[in-house]
């Protein structure tokens, strides 16, 4: 694990042993993966500096050197500040993992819209006298509850885009689907597009983009006859676990979209566990969310 601390709008990294012998520039090409645009703006702004001296990036590092970096610079927030109770699962000075409760938006479809997580992660982070963009990771559809992770500055939101893109951030499921699922544990691969027929609705299509997601099932309930399955997805496709479980015949309770019977008010998805590798200290994160409403939803669990 890499020691590291915020002193201002800085952060101070010590040199892990593992890096000794690298370029600054290595490490933040390959170690970082650094975008070029956020390369050009730390030359430009003279963001990086090695044991308090702005020097050359070509420059090898030491296992007792210290390497500064400009991250906690102000920004615009990009939406409305405001308040409302806020979840926290794990939060430090680079990321923060919350849990999303039913029926709110991850963000706003709107200028000036709000009402979302956002808006209420923009408050809380104003709360603590913290001045950056609302930068998330992913999304959870509206009825979705559960674990949304974000980014506290530019490095780190452009680092774990990347590690999403790659698979590297591992998001998992829980779902009460209607009907028995067999087998008990299994693969969904079928790619998932727009639906011609309807604004919002997506559907399995062999000229959409590829779309897999793991299953296992937990628990059947015969009385109602209902499976409660962990779902973890390989791709992050729009409504991608609502598509397919109604392809395979087992929509979602609640998501009247994909076929899904009405006896209760929302689908019953739940985003339950994220974990990954933090992109600055190389700690694992696991953050479990909690079902903090609903229990008529998830009975049991």
């Amino acid at each position: 694990m890499i020691s590291t601390r915020k002193k201002g709008e800085w952060l101070y990294l010590s040199i892990p042993s593992e890096w000794e012998g690298l370029s600054i520039a290595s490490i933040l090409k390959e170690k970082w993966n650094v975008p070029k645009t956020l390369l050009h703006h730390y030359r430009m702004n003279k963001s990086v500096k090695l044991n308090g001296e702005i020097i050359s990036w070509s420059t090898f590092v030491k296992g007792k050197d210290s390497l500064q970096l400009h991250l906690f610079t102000n920004e615009e927030f990009g939406v409305i500040p405001e308040y409302k109770e806020v979840d926290v699962l794990f939060e430090d000075d680079h990321l923060l993992v919350v849990n999303k409760p039913a029926g709110m938006d991850t963000h706003p479809n709107e200028t000036g819209q709000i009402g979302t997580l956002a808006n209420a992660i923009a408050f809380y982070l104003q709360s603590q006298g913290i001045q950056t963009k609302v930068r998330h990771i992913h999304r959870l559809d509206k009825d979705t509850t559960g674990a949304v992770l974000f980014a506290k500055n530019k490095l780190v939101g452009a680092i774990l885009d990347k590690m999403l893109e790659n698979r590297e951030i591992k998001r998992t499921y829980i779902a009460l689907v209607q009907g028995r699922i067999k087998p008990a544990k299994g693969k969904i691969d079928a790619a998932i597009g727009k639906d011609r027929h309807h604004p919002t609705r997506r559907r399995v299509s062999p000229n959409g983009q590829k779309a897999i997601s793991g299953y296992k099932v937990l628990e059947y309930l015969p009385k109602r006859d209902i499976t409660v399955v962990e779902l973890e997805l390989q791709t992050g496709r729009t409504h991608q676990i609502r598509v397919h479980l109604s392809h395979i015949g087992h929509p979602i309770l609640g998501d009247i979209l994909y076929g899904g019977r009405d006896d209760i008010a929302r689908q019953a998805l739940h985003a339950v566990k994220i974990r990954f590798i933090h992109p600055i200290s190389g700690e694992y994160i696991e953050s479990v969310a909690p079902f903090t409403d609903d229990p008529a939803v998830f009975p049991g669990h």
